[in-house]
């Protein structure tokens, strides 16, 4: 159902069961996949695809041009999966020449009142951007990952998956998967055993990975061969492998670490 009262190019694709609320906007090279629902007052613009199932409350605004200085109008995209909630207030920019071209926003995610999510961002599945989260351009957020309100992500950061960080946190240094993180300038402080039990981690799976973070950040060797360390003791942790994988990727950023390292 599209209410009288919208705006919807006849360029647009527009699938099956969608419903668009009074007042919206939808421009021409935006895709609309089935069953999704858009409330009143969404402007949706530019290459921009919606999956299907995602509801998108009143007020946000996807797919306009990037707060980039250095964006020329380039054919970049907004990318959007499935069975998302995209509260009120959010904003999404497409990708730039600079980075991937293309903004990704995966499936399942919750992203609550004025979330911002900037150019070449990539957010996986199943998070939680809590109210006014700011993604800064460049930034990787991993599946299951959450970020408390008022939290700010600066460029090109990684945020790994199962990660948690606390409200009013500003976060300049990649977060390993698993790494609880707070601060007015985040620092690690544990791991995220709660994230661990709600996915169902192993008790052995989690022990290790809780070890293998003490054997990384406290061990008394650098931190090369901290790493080294923690993989040959605990080779047969997925979890464990994953954090020092995530930990050798030659990142833009340096590290999360504890307070006082």
């Amino acid at each position: 159902m599209i209410h009288a009262t919208a705006i919807v190019s006849d360029r647009a694709k527009i699938g099956n069961n969608v419903e668009i609320g009074a007042y919206s906007v939808i421009g021409d090279g935006v895709e609309i996949a089935d069953n999704v629902r858009i409330m009143s007052h969404v402007c949706i613009d530019g290459d921009t695809y919606v999956g299907e199932g995602t509801t998108i409350f009143p007020f946000a605004a996807i797919g306009f041009q990037p707060q980039d200085l250095k964006f020329h109008g380039e054919k970049s995209k907004v990318v959007i999966g499935k069975n998302n909630s995209i509260r009120e207030y959010v904003t999404i920019h497409p990708g730039t020449e600079g980075g991937l071209m293309k903004t990704t926003v995966g499936d399942n995610n919750l992203l609550m009142i004025g979330v911002h999510i900037a150019h070449d961002c990539i957010v996986g599945n199943n998070t939680v951007l809590a109210n006014n989260v700011t993604l800064a351009g460049h930034v990787e957020i991993g599946d299951c990952a959450i970020i408390g309100g008022l939290s700010a992500v600066h460029q090109f950061v990684r945020i790994g998956h199962n990660a948690i960080i606390g409200g009013m946190t500003g976060v300049e240094r990649d977060v390993i998967p698993f790494g609880a993180v707070k601060g007015e300038r985040g620092h690690l402080y544990d791991v995220n055993v709660l994230g661990l039990k709600r996915a169902n981690f192993s008790r052995d799976e989690i022990s290790a990975i809780r070890e293998a973070y003490q054997i990384i950040f406290f061990g008394k060797k650098v931190l090369t061969e901290n790493l080294d360390n923690a993989e040959r003791k605990f080779q047969r942790f997925d979890g464990v492998k994953e954090i020092v994988n995530f930990m050798r990727y030659k990142s833009s950023r340096s590290y999360c670490l504890p307070k006082g390292k």
